[in-house]
Parts: structure tokens; sequence; C-alpha cells
């Protein structure tokens, strides 16, 4: 399989593979339209996709496959990264991603 090039890419490919919610990280909790919030913590990081800004670091993104744990659901998280970030957002972001096997 094709790694995708884009964040439209990504975001199409890991909801054909059913990561079919959108997570929001909102105070340290994933958040989404339907069911409970869980920490970010404790999500498991399944698939993880970084596009870097061919000449703006202000480009950066980075796309995540989450599964929330003690339900199952799997689900989407897109943000952006590096100087420009939220540093609360960036520094959920690091842990997540610190904890995908291929990191």
């Amino acid at each position: 399989m094709d790694t995708p090039d884009t964040v439209v890419g990504a975001l199409r490919l890991l909801r054909e593979q059913g990561y079919d919610i959108e997570f929001q990280l909102i105070d340290g909790h994933l958040r989404c339209d339907e069911g409970p919030a869980c920490h970010a913590e404790d999500a498991v990081v399944e698939k993880l996709y970084r596009f870097e800004g061919q000449s703006d670091p202000g480009d950066e993104m980075i796309v995540f496959g989450l599964r929330e744990p003690s339900t199952g659901r799997r689900g989407v998280l897109a943000s952006g990264f590096g100087p420009a970030a939220d540093p609360e957002l960036l520094d959920h972001i690091t842990g997540l991603a610190s904890r995908f096997p291929g990191a």
C-alpha cells in the first residue's frame, strides 16, 4: 500500500480503514460528537503520517489514526506542528507521536 503524500490523502486512507471519527484535542482530552471523551494519554496510536512544508514550516502537519482503548472507537486527529503550533497542543502531539512504534 502506498504512503499518502498529502494530508487529504492520509485522511481518506484512514477513513477507508475504519477510522471514521474526527477527534479534537481539547483540554487534554480527545473529544468527538459521539460518545465520551478520553484522556489523550490513553489513546493508542495505530497510524501516524507526518507532512513537512516544502518551503514554509507553517505547512507542517501530522495525522494520527487513533484507537480509544476502552470502547475500541477509531478515529483521526490532524494538527499543525512546528514553531507556529499551540504549545499545549504540541505537548500532547509530541506525547502521542512518541508512543507510535515507528517513531
